[in-house]
C-alpha cells in the first residue's frame, strides 16, 4: 500500500512540477496495458490445484498436504490459485507453477505443450487408481430416462478441458451415437473456480436439463442441496486419476523429494489419514507420462466430434 501511494505521489509530482505554461500537455493512452509480474519469494516452490472447485475449497482440501510436504522436505512451498483451467496451464508454461495437481486431460495438455512431466498420481477414496465422469439430470425430469433421451436437451459441462466434468462423460455420449448437433444447447460453467458445483446447481435449479461432472462432486455438495433430487443418468468408463506433475526445468532433486514424501503418506497412520481425507484421496502412487496415453486418444475422439 505504501509503495503504491509513493508511486502515485511521484506521478502527481511529475505532472505538477513538469508542466509549465509554455510546455505542451502530454496525452497518456490508458488503453495500453502491460502485464504485471508478481515476484515469488526466493526459493519458494509454487503448488497449484487445478481450480475445479472454489478457491476456498481448493485451499481447504490441500493446505494440509502443503504443510506436510514443507515439513518433511524442508522446502518452502506455497499454494497459488489460478482462476481458470486456461490460466492454470499458462502459468505452468511461464514457470509460475512448479508443482501441479490436475486432471489427466489438463496434464496431457501441459505435458505436450510445455514439457511438464508426471511423477505421481492418486488413489481415489473408493480405492480405485482411476476415476470417471457422471451424466446427471433432475430426478423428477420425466423426459430423461436414457442417454437417447438427451436429444434436444440443454447440456452444461464444467469446462472444455475438464476430464471428469467434460472429456470422460462427453466421450461416452459420443460413443453412444449422439453428436453435438443433437443438443438444443451446450455450454460450460461460467466464471472462475467452483465450476463443478455450478454445473450441479444449474441442473438442480432446472436451468439446464443435463450436466457433466466428475464422480465425487455430489458428495461434496451433500450439505448444500437435496441429493435425492439429482439422478445419475450414466457413468463414463474409468480413466487414470488425478496426477501430480512438475514443470519443465524444475530441479529433479526437488521433484524426487516431493515424490517420496507423497508416496510415504500412509492412510493407516492417524496423522497421515487426516491429510489424505481432507485432500480427497487415500494414497499416492508413482506415475509416468505413458500412463496417460489413453487420455490422449480419448481427447482426439472428442476433438473429432466422435467421427473416427
Amino acid at each position: 500500500m505504501r509503495r503504491g501511494m509513493a508511486a502515485l505521489l511521484l506521478v502527481v509530482g511529475f505532472f505538477l512540477g513538469g508542466c509549465g505554461d509554455d510546455e505542451p500537455v502530454k496525452t497518456i493512452d490508458l488503453s495500453e496495458r502491460g502485464e504485471v509480474m508478481v515476484d515469488r519469494p526466493e526459493n519458494a516452490i509454487t503448488y497449484a490445484y487445478l481450480p475445479q472447485y472454489a478457491h476456498t475449497v481448493s485451499y481447504e482440501r490441500h493446505h494440509l498436504v502443503i504443510e506436510y510436504l514443507s515439513r518433511v522436505t524442508g522446502l518452502t512451498i506455497r499454494q497459488v490459485f489460478p482462476d481458470t483451467f486456461d490460466e492454470h496451464m499458462h502459468m505452468v508454461g511461464r514457470n509460475l507453477i512448479d508443482l501441479t495437481f490436475s486432471n489427466p486431460f489438463i496434464y496431457v495438455k501441459i505435458a505436450d505443450r510445455y514439457g511438464a512431466r508426471a511423477f505421481a498420481r492418486i488413489v481415489e477414496p473408493q480405492g480405485q487408481e482411476n476415476f470417471r465422469g457422471q451424466i446427471i439430470c433432475r430426478a423428477d425430469n420425466p423426459h430423461i430416462k436414457t442417454l437417447a433421451d438427451l436429444k434436444g436437451k440443454r447440456l452444461i459441462a464444467v469446462d472444455p478441458t475438464s476430464a471428469g466434468g467434460y472429456l470422460y462423460p462427453w466421450g461416452w455420449i459420443l460413443e453412444n451415437g449422439l453428436r453435438k448437433e443433437d443438443f438444443a444447447e451446450i455450454t460450460f460453467a461460467p466464471g472462475p473456480g467452483g465450476k463443478q458445483e455450478k454445473v450441479v446447481m444449474a441442473v438442480y435449479s432446472g436451468k439446464y436439463d443435463v450436466g457433466l461432472i466428475r464422480e465425487g462432486t455430489l458428495h461434496i455438495l451433500r450439505d448444500k442441496i437435496d441429493l435425492a433430487k439429482i439422478r445419475v443418468l450414466a457413468h463414463s468408463p474409468w480413466y487414470p486419476g488425478w496426477v501430480y506433475s512438475a514443470r519443465r526445468g524444475l530441479d529433479p532433486a526437488v521433484v524426487e523429494k516431493i515424490k517420496q514424501a507423497l508416496l510415504a503418506l500412509n492412510f493407516n497412520k492417524p496423522e497421515d489419514k487426516a491429510i489424505l481425507e481432507k485432500a480427497g484421496f487415500v494414497a499416492v502412487i508413482p506415475a509416468q507420462d505413458s500412463d496417460f496415453n489413453q487420455v490422449r486418444r480419448l481427447g482426439e475422439i472428442v476433438e473429432s466430434g466422435g467421427r473416427r
